[in-house]
């Protein structure tokens, strides 16, 4: 009988280490969701670096992502294993990854760890992990540079620990295929307990043969293969779907990966990196998906506060009563509510807060020969605050303005307009959302001019976080 080879998609942790620039939290909430739709059997994420930022995304990720297991690595510490299985639990298929070096240097240098050391890390480390859940993954870093002997000794203690998956990773990506598939065979044959367990493998695209190196792995019995939708310098998804689905009977093997579909996600997935980065990824939110949220006069408090959650607010009690009252009184007039119309409810209603900063005066200059530059004087405490910003147009040249003025940098997680009125002199709606220690604070302002509705709606948003983190 045929063996299923399963797929893990590292294209958020490939693009953490190695991509110019940085998904935003909504990008990265959105790469999941696509990923989930190839189907990739795993979908690997970052680990917690800041505890409440990366512990949010994770949430986020895990109740977003509804067929895939979703996989999180951790620190060789129990106190690590703790906070992302907090933040981790609610997936569907959840995931721990113990990750640790195998290769003397690594152990010295990266981990400050003597071999016996790291032995006892590993099997403790994993042991925790299994108490948590079932599905626990032991990954040798750097296997292919590793002693032979403690490589060895390293995978029978994660695998008596409870390991039901180990992966051996070539880090330098500098073995040719027929040397990747010995080394397997190698380890293979000198751990019998192998057999009981999944084995997977990942490479470096450093000779550009990675793709060639995992299909080699496949004959020697890996039967999970790392790969990213957007591969940067790793193996390609794609193309390691598409040949399995190919000539998987070679191997005995197959995939459950939607080859049919992937062209078209890839290409989503290449729109969000090469189009997506940064804080010049403005949306008009004419073009944008409502995500299929709907509400209606006859959803109670309970679905609306609910929704809010679902795209990304969290309110509190206060907050909740006042969305719920503006909502309501929104949607006696209107037959429905999509998600761009909430957000707007939740900036306007939510969170009403004393003004610390005030924006004094604005000017911009805008051309086609030239970026555009903003100047932006904002009040604090009878204080003035002046910043300059240049940019790649009017908007982006007001954010930056408002970052050195009040010398604060947030994540700008969405920014949209709309047209409240119609007319030469129709009044526009903009609403801005920033990102500040993992939450949403929404502002909105509403002008004829859309640079002036917009710095209104920053500072919005600007003001509620000072409120809230006590800056005030």
């Amino acid at each position: 009988m045929d063996r299923e080879v399963r797929i893990a998609d590292i294209t958020m942790k490939q693009n953490d280490k190695n991509a110019p620039g940085a998904l935003s939290f909504k990008e990265k909430i959105e790469l999941c969701k696509l990923l989930d739709k190839t189907g990739a059997s795993v979908i690997e994420i970052e680990g917690i670096v800041n505890s409440k930022v990366d512990s949010l995304r994770i949430k986020s990720i895990a109740s977003a992502v509804k067929n895939s297991t979703v996989a999180v690595p951790v620190e060789l510490k129990r106190e690590s294993v703790d906070a992302v299985w907090s933040a981790l639990s609610g997936a569907k298929s959840p995931r721990l990854q113990v990750p640790a070096a195998v290769s003397p240097m690594q152990m010295e240098y990266i981990f400050h760890k003597k071999p016996a050391a790291m032995l006892e890390a590993i099997s403790d480390t994993v042991k925790y992990c299994a108490e948590k859940t079932e599905n626990v993954e032991f990954v040798a870093d750097d296997a292919a540079r590793s002693d032979e002997k403690f490589l060895y000794s390293a995978i029978k203690a994660a695998i008596e620990a409870g390991a039901k998956t180990v992966t051996l990773c070539d880090a330098a990506g500098n073995l040719l295929p027929d040397e990747f598939k010995s080394f397997i065979e190698s380890v293979c044959e000198n751990v019998p307990e192998l057999k009981e367990v999944t084995l997977g493998v990942q490479c470096e695209n450093t000779l550009s043969m990675a793709d060639a190196c995992l299909i080699a792995a496949v004959g020697a019995g890996a039967r999970e293969l790392k790969a990213a939708a957007y591969p940067i310098k790793t193996a390609s998804f794609k193309n390691i779907a598409n040949i399995l689905s190919d000539r998987g009977e070679t191997f005995g093997v197959y995939t459950n990966a939607r080859t049919v579909e992937m062209k078209r996600i890839t290409g989503q997935i290449e729109s969000i990196f090469s189009g997506g980065k940064g804080r010049a990824a403005y949306s008009s939110g004419e073009a944008k998906e409502n995500d299929g949220l709907i509400l209606s006069k006859h959803d109670d408090k309970q679905s609306v506060l609910k929704a809010a959650e679902k795209i990304g607010y969290e309110l509190s009690a206060e907050d909740g009563d006042a969305v719920w009252e503006a909502f309501k009184a929104i949607a006696e007039r209107r037959e429905q509510i999509d998600a761009r119309e909430l957000d707007a409810i939740i900036a306007s209603a939510a969170m009403q807060v004393p003004q610390t900063y005030t924006v004094k005066a604005y000017m911009v200059t805008a051309g086609n020969l030239a970026k555009a530059v903003a100047t932006v004087t904002l009040v604090r405490d009878e204080i003035e605050m002046e910043g300059v910003g240049l940019g790649d147009g009017p908007i982006d040249a007001a954010f930056l303005a408002l970052e050195q003025a009040s010398g604060c940098h947030y994540e700008l997680d969405e920014f949209r307009v709309r047209s409240v009125t119609e007319g030469r002199e129709a009044m526009g709606e903009t609403v801005v959302r920033l990102v500040s220690n993992g939450k949403l604070y929404g502002g909105r302002g509403i002008s004829t001019d859309i640079v002036g509705s917009s710095i209104a709606a920053y500072v919005s948003a600007l003001n509620k976080i000072a409120y809230e983190e006590g800056q005030i």
